[in-house]
């Protein structure tokens, strides 16, 4: 039975973590942290778990085997190493840290306790882009010549739990970025995974152009990004985040190959479609996305705790995260070379 610790009790620990924690017999739910006091007491309530009044706290311990730090962007490093050090294993949400420095010391950390350290890049676990890469590995499409990925969607103003304009997505010091920290890491970390190639140069632009806050003034942070990615074996592509999306979600992935086109994500019914350059097509009904408004089952739980029992490597392990954070914060630097 492995005992699970939640730091942050917000809306993705309430929506994701939690549920896929407490549906499964051999995990209990053992402990609650966070600011809000009387949020984490309601939890450790309604779970029969104890209430900590610091997260040292709970990282002290001895009972509290595996955590999830599902705390803002800025302390994700901080609480990370320090569970790790602790000898707990890590679920930590994304983005992995807020610094190219802190993501390699959180590496650090995890070889040098032997614990595990994963980050939530749950569409890694989506079947249709599990589908995707092997019918990409196989040739379904020939050699990938260029790509186009996208992720916009109205915003996190009602995705936070403290709805509003106010929400910390909005507050640099605490999300250090915007729509590029939210959404573009999922998009460049599923790049990575799809082609099984790695990013060699990036070049990307972040602006505010819509997002205001309570007061009318523009956000400090990006809810807009755009970058061009080029891959080790010479394909190229696109990949576009937003947060001023106000019409239907658009969270799809398109890869083209010299025999024909990959659509992902791209149509109601059929989640992957292939065009073929003779006029043929297929079309798959694998799954659907998971949305702000739509949520189902991630799968990141369950991978954390499999890959622990079976002493297994991780698909959303921290070698693959920080590869992933490498690039994104090279693009918004400049120019990005080698990994």
């Amino acid at each position: 039975m492995y005992r699970a610790g939640i730091i942050g009790c917000g809306k993705i620990a309430q929506l994701r973590h939690i549920p896929e924690y407490a549906v499964r017999t051999d995990v209990q739910l053992a402990g609650f942290y966070d600011k809000n006091t009387v949020r984490a007491k309601e939890l450790a309530e309604r779970y029969g778990a104890q209430n900590y009044s610091s997260y040292e706290e709970m990282l002290n311990d001895p009972e509290i085997d595996v955590v999830s730090v599902c705390t803002a962007n800025h302390s994700h490093a901080e609480i990370a190493i320090a569970a790790l050090h602790a000898g707990k294993h890590v679920l930590c949400e994304k983005p992995m840290a807020v610094t190219l420095k802190e993501c390699e010391r959180m590496e650090e950390e995890a070889q040098k306790s032997g614990k595990y350290l994963m980050i939530g890049h749950n569409q890694r676990l989506l079947r249709t882009h599990q589908e995707a890469k092997r019918l990409l590995a196989s040739g379904e499409i020939g050699k990938l010549i260029f790509f186009q990925t996208n992720f916009t969607h109205a915003g996190p103003e009602t995705w936070s739990i403290d709805a509003g304009k106010n929400v910390w997505f909005f507050d640099k010091s605490k999300a250090a970025f915007g729509a590029m920290a939210d959404l573009g890491i999922h998009k460049t970390d599923l790049i990575r995974y799809l082609t099984g190639d790695e990013i060699v140069s990036a070049h990307a632009v972040l602006a505010t152009l819509d997002k205001k806050d309570s007061e009318g003034m523009k956000i400090p942070v990006d809810d807009y990004a755009a970058c061009i990615y080029r891959l080790k074996n010479g394909a190229a592509g696109t990949m576009t985040v937003g947060w001023s999306n106000y019409g239907q979600e658009d969270n799809s992935t398109i890869l083209y190959g010299e025999k024909g086109v990959m659509k992902i994500y791209c149509d109601r019914k059929y989640s992957l479609l292939i065009e073929k350059r003779d006029g043929s097509s297929v079309r798959y009904e694998l799954d659907q996305i998971q949305t702000n408004d739509g949520q189902s089952k991630s799968g990141v739980i369950d991978e954390f705790i499999d890959c622990i029992r079976e002493k297994r490597e991780s698909v959303i392990g921290s070698k693959e995260a920080l590869k992933s954070m490498r690039a994104v914060f090279s693009g918004i630097e400049g120019t990005y070379a080698g990994n």
